[in-house]
């Protein structure tokens, strides 16, 4: 009986994880370059003393899908996309190098240059500082270039580059603020390779069709290892009962 019980109770556990996953992807469906995180189950044997005669569902994330999301057109002088695959490269709340597909980016009033989350972009020295100017353009290099207040319109200054990479999927971990790093900690090298695409936005990977399917499909899972639990409990005590009897 307590088999029974032990594998009801973690496999209702463990979809209560993974439903909070699932949850995490719908409340992100509107997040511009949201990148979703993948969940799947497996069965683990239960080592203690003895032989693990237990085994138990285990809810995991095996990794993230980097499908590229939607694109939308904006307009905007400072949203870009980044063309096919690759990486824009900001500063991580830590202060280490991080990496993102929001291209929603904004100035901040000290003249920083950071994405719609706040995390500063990076360049070819470092966190780009932008001067009061007329006009911003970027690049498909990445070249930023500005014209400076009072200047013709046809004079452009070149001031940064907005660092962008493309290191191999399997060497990126998504950690929990959303951001993207290299699982050995290391900075992966700029690729003249990748290009952006002003006046874009890429949404969010989300399949909210998907994601309500999940949602629903995960509840009736949950419903039935309760009763798989509320079974084992009426076992119990048609069992105590009959030895009473006895």
């Amino acid at each position: 009986m307590d088999r029974m019980l032990y594998v009801a109770m973690t496999g209702a556990q463990q979809i209560m994880r993974a439903t909070a996953a699932n949850n995490h992807n719908l409340a992100n469906l509107n997040t511009t370059g949201f990148q979703a995180d993948l969940s799947q189950f497996r069965s683990m044997p239960v080592f203690g003393e003895g032989h693990p005669t237990r085994v138990y569902a285990m809810a995991e994330r095996p990794g993230v899908d980097f499908t590229p999301g939607p694109l939308q057109s904006t307009g905007r002088e400072l949203d870009v996309v980044v063309q096919g695959e690759g990486w824009l490269a900001v500063q991580s709340p830590t202060g280490g190098e991080a990496y993102t597909r929001a291209g929603n980016l904004k100035i901040t009033s000290n003249g920083i240059l950071t994405t719609g989350a706040g995390h500063p972009v990076l360049g070819e020295g470092g966190i780009i500082a932008i001067p009061p100017a007329q006009k911003i353009e970027i690049g498909a290099d990445g070249t930023l270039s500005i014209r400076p207040l009072g200047q013709a319109a046809n004079t452009l200054a070149v001031l940064d580059r907005i660092k962008l990479v493309n290191p191999p999927l399997d060497q990126l971990q998504k950690g929990e603020d959303g951001l993207i790093t290299m699982i050995n900690g290391e900075k992966a090298p700029a690729d003249a390779l990748v290009s952006l695409v002003s006046g874009k936005l890429e949404s969010s990977n989300v399949s909210g069709v998907d994601a309500l399917v999940e949602m629903i499909a995960l509840a009736r899972q949950y419903e039935m290892q309760t009763k798989m639990m509320k079974t084992a409990e009426d076992l119990d005590t048609a069992s105590a009962q009959m030895l009473r009897m006895g």
